[in-house]
This record gives structure tokens, C-alpha cells and sequence, in this order.
């Protein structure tokens, strides 16, 4: 089960341009800034109070948050979830009938084990759980 909500994601089309937007609106602080060559992608972290929310910029438009991009335009991706133990959340998700876009737990940019829930399954919204 999920302890919170561990951050939001949001695509964007300009990472540095909203890296300063939301420092500049919201206080926000960058915790963490990485490429993942094999996503395709550019993130960072920002806190914001107590919060955390991920910025993400495509580095190829066949990437995942390319394709996000092509289709939908900047705006909410995800929302992640944190868990004690992401494989007992797994296998509690597979139990619930929910579809899993990851069968097993990979890295993360931020080092710590993730899966994705497809979004069929959570009422349209791609869902990241995240062990914390």
C-alpha cells in the first residue's frame, strides 16, 4: 500500500525555462537534475515545501515523453506513489486486476526502484510507484 503521494510529473517542453518558472513562481528549490539516455528524457526534481515534483523534457520525440508531448502537449504525466516494498506493491496491483506497463521494479533517475501502472487502470492517469 502506498504511503503518499510521493511526487507529481509534469512534461515540459523547456526544462531549464521551467526550472525558472517554477523557482520564480512557486520558491522551488532543484533538488536533483539527470539525463537517462535510455528514456529519452532530461528531469528534475524540484521540493516545494514538503513536496517534490518532477519536471521532464524529451530528448527524442520517439521517446515516452516525447510521444506524451506529440500527443497531449506540456502538462501533468504522472503521479507517483511511495512504497515500503515495490515488490509486495506489485504483486498487491497484479492481485487488484491492475495493469502493469513494468513487471519488475527498475532504477529510476533518482537511483531508487520504480514500476509504472498504465493508466487504463487508474482512471486515465499514468501511475509511477516509487520504494521509499
Amino acid at each position: 500500500m502506498p504511503t503518499g503521494i510521493h511526487h507529481i510529473g509534469v512534461a515540459v517542453a523547456d526544462l531549464d525555462e521551467s526550472i525558472r518558472h517554477y523557482r520564480n513562481a512557486l520558491g522551488a528549490q532543484l533538488v536533483h537534475r539527470a539525463v537517462s539516455d535510455s528514456e529519452g528524457l532530461e528531469a528534475a526534481l524540484l521540493r516545494i515545501g514538503t513536496d517534490e515534483i518532477e519536471l521532464m523534457s524529451a530528448l527524442r520525440d520517439d521517446s515516452p515523453v516525447g510521444k506524451f508531448m506529440a500527443k497531449r502537449g506540456p502538462g501533468l504525466h504522472h503521479v507517483a506513489y511511495g512504497v515500503k516494498d515495490i515488490d509486495l506493491a506489485l504483486a498487491e496491483a497484479r492481485a487488484a486486476g491492475l495493469e502493469l506497463i513494468d513487471a519488475k521494479p527498475r532504477i529510476g533517475l533518482n537511483g531508487r526502484r520504480i514500476a509504472f501502472v498504465h493508466p487504463k487502470s487508474m482512471g486515465g492517469v499514468l501511475t509511477e510507484l516509487v520504494e521509499a
